[in-house]
C-alpha cells in the first residue's frame, strides 16, 4: 500500500504546511478599505509571506513595515519588511520595532492598521523596557529557551520587560482601529501569547514573571529580576474598553495543519488519528510516552497517529538538537526497533531548535543503522545531541523557509 514510507511520511508533512500558508488562508479575512488610510505593521517567521497576501488580496492603498526573520523575507510591493534575529533578539529587530511604532503616529478614527502576527514575532519585535538593554534581554532569552520552559511562560517574562508587547503596540494605534490577522503557533490559540500579545490586552502580571524565572533558578541578569520587582506599570488590562475597537483573528492553526494531513492519509488508504493538537512536555519524556502508545492502536493498521503542540528541551548536555528530532530519538529508543513503524517530527517553521533543520526520520531500520556506523543513541540522547544522529543517518529533514508557523508536526506510521 505505502510503496516508501519516507516519502509517504514527506508527503503527509508537505500537505500540512501547504494548508497553513497564508496564501491559502488569508483571503477570507481581508476587510474593506478605510475611508482613511490603511497601515500594515507586524512580525513574525510568517509576516512577510502574509504583508504579500494582503497586498494581492485588499482592494486600496497600503503602507507599513513587518519584521520576519533572517532569510524569510517575501518581496513586496507596498509594505517594507525588516529581517531580524531570531530566536534571540538583536539591534535590528530593536530598529524594526521603533519603526513600527513611528508607523503608527498621529493615525485617526478614520485609519485602519492591520497587524500581521505569527510564531517568533516575541524575539523579532523587541523593544527593551526602560533601563533595560539589548543585551540583557538577549541573555534572559538565552537562558529561558534552554531550560526547558514553555513558550507561555517565555513570553510571560517578555511582555513585561518589554515597551511594544503585551498589548501595548494596539495602544499606541490609538484611536485608530486595529485588526490582528494572526497564524497561532502556540497550543490553545490563546492570542495573548502569540508573538507575545502585542495587540491583545495582556493578563499576566510582574509577580507571575517572576515566578517563572524562580521556577527555573534564572538569577541573571539581576537588572531583569530587579526592574520586574520594582516596575510600577499601568496594565492594559486595567482599560478593556479600550479594546473593544480592536479585532483578531486567526487565520491558521496546528488543527488545520493536522487536518490536511489527515484528509492526504485517508485518500492514500490509511486511517487518520489526531491523537492531540496540543500535546505539551518534555521531549524526551514525550517520545517514549508515545512508543508506550502506539501499542494501543496496532489493530488499526495501516494507520497514521497525527500530534502538534509544543515540546520542549531541558539542554543539560553539549549536544546539538530540537525538540522534535530529540523526540524522536526517544521514540526510536522506545520502539526498539519495530518493524512496522516510522514517524516523522518536524516544526512547521522549518527551524528545530537553534538548528536550520525542521526536524528528522525514523524507520524500522535507524537503530541498526545506527549501531553500524558506530552512535550510541542512549548516549547522544542524553546529551541532547539529536541532530548529530539523525545527520549521520542522512535523517534530518531541511525545508529552507515555510513562510508559517503552526509548531509541532508529528506523524507516526503503523503499516506492515
Amino acid at each position: 500500500m505505502i510503496s516508501n514510507r519516507r516519502d509517504f511520511l514527506s508527503a503527509c508533512f508537505d500537505k500540512a504546511i501547504e494548508a497553513v500558508q497564508p496564501s491559502s488562508c488569508i483571503a477570507k479575512f481581508i476587510p474593506d478599505p478605510p475611508r482613511g488610510r490603511t497601515v500594515v505593521i507586524g512580525a513574525g517567521k510568517a509576516s512577510a509571506a502574509m504583508a504579500k497576501s494582503l497586498e494581492k488580496y485588499f482592494k486600496g492603498p497600503l503602507t507599513g513595515t513587518v519584521v520576519t526573520r533572517y532569510g524569510y523575507n517575501v518581496q513586496c510591493e507596498f509594505i517594507n519588511v525588516i529581517q531580524a534575529s531570531h530566536p534571540i533578539p538583536d539591534e535590528t529587530g530593536v530598529r524594526a520595532a521603533k519603526i513600527i511604532l513611528e508607523e503608527v503616529q498621529d493615525l485617526t478614527e478614520d485609519d485602519l492598521v492591520i497587524c500581521l502576527i505569527s510564531g517568533g514575532g516575541s524575539s523579532l519585535l523587541t523593544l527593551p523596557a526602560s533601563d533595560l538593554t539589548i543585551i540583557e534581554k538577549q541573555l534572559i532569552n538565552k537562558k529561558l529557551l534552554l531550560c526547558g520552559a514553555t513558550v507561555s511562560e517565555i513570553n510571560t517574562v517578555r511582555k513585561h520587560i518589554s515597551r511594544i508587547k503585551g498589548g501595548q503596540l494596539a495602544l499606541a494605534c490609538l484611536p485608530a482601529p486595529v485588526l490582528t490577522l494572526a497564524i497561532s503557533d502556540v497550543v490553545g490559540d490563546d492570542p495573548s501569547v502569540i508573538a507575545s500579545g502585542p495587540t491583545v490586552p495582556d493578563r499576566s502580571t510582574c509577580d507571575q514573571a517572576l515566578k517563572i524565572l524562580e521556577k527555573y533558578e534564572i538569577t541573571e541578569p539581576k537588572s531583569i529580576l530587579k526592574y520586574l520587582r520594582s516596575k510600577k506599570k499601568v496594565e492594559s488590562k486595567l482599560a478593556p474598553k479600550v479594546f473593544n475597537k480592536f479585532k483578531f483573528e486567526m487565520i491558521a492553526n496546528n488543527r488545520m495543519a493536522l487536518e490536511a494531513s489527515a484528509n492526504f492519509a485517508k485518500k492514500s488508504g490509511i486511517t487518520p488519528i489526531i491523537l492531540d493538537e496540543g500535546l505539551q512536555g518534555e521531549a524526551k519524556k514525550m517520545g517514549y510516552d508515545l512508543a508506550d502508545e502506539v501499542q494501543k492502536y496496532i489493530n488499526a493498521k495501516p494507520c497514521l497517529l497525527l500530534s502538534g503542540g509544543e515540546l520542549t528541551v531541558n539542554v543539560t548536555g553539549t549536544g546539538k538538537g530540537g525538540p522534535n528530532m530529540e523526540f524522536l530519538l526517544a521514540l526510536a529508543l522506545g520502539l526498539n526497533g519495530r518493524s512496522d513503524v516510522s514517524a516523522v517530527a518536524c516544526d512547521t517553521d522549518g527551524i528545530d531548535g537553534f538548528s536550520e533543520y525542521a526536524g528528522a526520520f525514523i524507520t524500522p531500520e535507524t537503530l541498526v543503522s545506527a549501531q553500524k556506523v558506530g552512535l550510541n543513541p542512549d548516549f547522544m540522547l542524553a546529551n541532547n545531541d539529536s541532530y548529530n544522529f539523525f545527520k549521520e543517518l542522512d535523517s534530518l529533514v531541511q525545508t529552507g523557509p515555510t513562510y508559517t508557523n503552526v509548531n509541532d508536526f508529528r506523524a507516526i506510521l503503523l503499516c506492515d
